[in-house]
């Protein structure tokens, strides 16, 4: 299925397609999905052509098409394209733009028992659907996938587990180093999820010790999937939430996921802290150097303002790589995490040139 939107030089098309691997997840989110593929000019489905692509992978609470919508006062990711197509910046490139929104706010692009399989999905199911349905270049030598904040992570995380799928990624502002980027938001996370407790106290101490909810992780999220407009403080505990269903999801647990924190005295679980950690990039890419060395292409940037910490995980990371002899590109800038699309105008027509 295909709708057409005009832009000015390139074209946007809408497609379908209906997923087995989230049939049935655990949150029931949809497993038809529509989401956006940018052509580049002069794209002919029935020309001998073949294009390598790109895969947008967007950040916590976004989908593919809040980067194809509109955008006041700025360029939304289409219009960025067809900008850098005219300054001779990016050739003749597909670019996708997956829809992996949950009813988490989103997820890590990883696999999890308790929001679903969203990396099966990426490269089991959509990239041999695109290869089949476009005229793209079928192989990880033409394939790449870039992404900011979680998207960012997704794409570093990809880069360690699917390098067979990927051969190139680009990292903006990507979570890493977890001890500076989420441990320091737990506190006020359990703060506003103090207000969801129950009534009964008889077995909360002995749950909460063990990082499961005693209730009040079930009531906010049944609060919070009621209301028409959820508040900042909603949004930045579900994120917290979600990361706990990402990184140590047990489906014996009440809701499918351990905390890492008991919630009445805010004590860190150590051995369900271990668990966020064996996810932490800093600590990944040891185990996966040979994967990284494959890429032809790692990009990896971060504002040394970043509001939530990341640059300090963007300098371990890099520095580890280095260690490692991974060959990338790091970059930082004057900026924080946020409006810094821009970048882009960087690592694009960086990963274009190593897979084209």
């Amino acid at each position: 299925m295909r709708k057409r939107i005009a832009t000015a030089a390139g074209e946007v098309i809408t497609l379908e397609h209906t997923s087995r691997v989230l049939q049935n997840n655990p949150l029931n989110d949809p497993h038809v999905r529509r989401f956006h593929a940018w052509l580049p000019p002069g794209y002919n489905p029935s020309g001998k052509r073949r294009y390598p692509v790109l895969y947008d992978l967007t950040g916590y609470t976004g989908s593919g098409f809040s980067h194809t919508n509109w955008k006041n006062f700025d360029e939304n990711v289409p219009e960025q394209l067809d900008r850098l197509h005219e300054e001779g910046k990016l050739g003749g490139a597909i670019v996708v733009f997956p829809d992996c929104f949950t009813s988490l706010g989103g997820n890590q692009y990883i696999n999890s028992s308790a929001i679903g399989r969203y990396a099966d999905y990426l490269t089991r199911e959509l990239v041999p659907f695109v290869d089949q349905t476009l005229a793209t270049k079928a192989d990880r030598a033409h394939r790449g996938c870039f992404g900011k904040s979680s998207g960012g992570y997704g794409a570093m995380v990809h880069g360690c587990l699917y390098a067979d799928t990927w051969g190139g990624v680009a990292n903006h502002s990507g979570d890493a180093y977890f001890d500076f980027v989420y441990r320091t938001e737990w506190p006020a996370a359990l703060t506003h999820l103090h207000a969801f407790r129950p009534n009964t106290t008889a077995t909360r101490t002995q749950a909460l010790r063990r990082g499961q909810d005693d209730g009040r992780v079930a009531a906010f999220l049944e609060q919070l999937w009621n209301k028409r407009s959820p508040s900042g403080m909603d949004i930045s505990t579900l994120m917290m939430v979600c990361m706990a269903a990402t990184y140590d999801p047990d489906p014996k647990a009440p809701n499918g996921f351990r905390i890492p924190f008991d919630m009445h005295t805010g004590e860190l679980i150590e051995s369900r802290w271990k668990r966020w950690l064996a996810h932490d990039p800093i600590h990944l890419v040891a185990r996966h150097t040979s994967a990284l060395r494959s890429l032809k292409a790692l990009f990896i940037d971060c504002g040394w303002r970043d509001q939530y910490h990341i640059h300090f995980g963007s300098r371990q990371l890099s520095a580890k790589l280095s260690q490692l002899k991974v060959k990338h590109r790091y970059e930082e800038f004057d900026g924080t995490h946020s409006g810094i699309d821009y970048r882009m105008d960087v690592s694009l027509p960086y990963l274009y040139r190593a897979l084209r």
